[in-house]
């Protein structure tokens, strides 16, 4: 048996909701904006193979993939037993670039292995092995791109003792576009560019403009959840280190886009627009002024609403 996972590209934060909100993302031309695994039983041990436009910029040996170290990982955690696997990731996003790279790859490695051995674990319990391994490989649990990978649409991250998260609803009419320049990011040093401690103000503000987002959305009142689209913790801090955003942020607001902001931790920015010729108009925009590197690129993207799913 063979089986083939697609897992869509992600946006961390969403702006307003820095660890807390995350929405999966389909280009509206039905390319796949996400990576995929194959996987088949084989001879022994786990073999790994590599392809797709991404490829090049991975760890070449297969025991510093995290597609082989899911797999290790997976079979570790099932307690299941497999005389050999061989598995083919086709990496169509680039690392560090705030489109939740990683949680794409771990996602759809763990779901194929999933499928591949019948299903050992429920939807939460296998959301958590997701939130689990790419915990270790960022150095902190964050489910704001592998929910919605896995999930799809917008997720609300709960972490509730029954439920990890939960989707919320979406402005249907909405369009984001999403670019990315072609340079990568730290996680981990855009991170540390955020302050320690916040002032009480700054709190205060950030759990009024989530609360109001996301009531908003269950209202569906677009006007509100368009003032209050705001990021308070993460963009003040991280704007200046990303080349070109801040020009981009204005000149977007300037051609008649509802809200722009940094898709995760950056160099990739979202801006959102109810009106498709306007977002065709900020792509042009994008790719002639923000793009700077050899394989940047930029997306019309509604939600996607799927997330994760067999496409073999």
């Amino acid at each position: 048996m063979s089986l083939t996972v697609y897992a869509p590209a992600s946006m961390g934060n969403v702006g307003v909701g820095f660890d807390l909100l995350g929405a999966a993302l389909a280009p509206i031309d039905g390319s796949l904006l996400g990576d995929r695994v194959t996987i088949e039983a084989a001879g022994t041990g786990i073999e790994l193979t590599l392809s797709g436009p991404w490829a090049d910029k991975l760890p070449q040996e297969p025991q510093d993939n995290i597609v082989y170290q899911c797999a290790e990982f997976f079979l570790e955690q099932a307690n299941v037993s497999a005389n050999g696997l061989k598995l083919n990731l086709e990496k169509n996003l680039p690392v560090g670039s705030g489109l939740g790279s990683s949680a794409s790859s771990v996602v759809a490695a763990l779901y194929a292995l999933n499928e591949f051995f019948d299903a050992p674990f429920a939807e939460q319990d296998l959301l958590k092995l997701m939130g689990d391994f790419e915990g270790k490989i960022s150095g902190s649990v964050h489910y704001d791109n592998v929910a919605p990978s896995y999930l799809g649409g917008m997720q609300l991250m709960l972490e509730a003792a029954d439920r990890i998260c939960d989707s919320i609803p979406a402005f249907d009419s909405w369009y984001w576009v999403v670019a990315y320049p072609g340079i990568s990011l730290s996680t981990a040093r855009m991170r540390e560019l955020m302050p320690e401690q916040y002032d009480k103000a700054t709190a205060i503000d950030f759990g009024r403009y989530l609360s109001a987002f996301v009531h908003a959305s269950y209202q569906q009142n677009q006007e509100l959840a368009i003032a209050v689209l705001k990021d308070v913790l993460a963009e003040p801090y991280r704007a200046s280190s990303i080349p070109g955003y801040e020009q981009a942020r204005q000149s977007l607001g300037e051609l008649g886009m509802l809200a722009s902001g940094i898709s995760g931790s950056g160099p990739t920015l979202f801006s959102v627009t109810q009106d498709l010729e306007t977002a065709k108009q900020a792509k042009a925009l994008l790719e002639q002024d923000y793009l700077s590197q050899d394989g940047g690129f930029a997306h019309i993207c509604k939600l996607d609403m799927q997330g994760t799913r067999r496409v073999d």
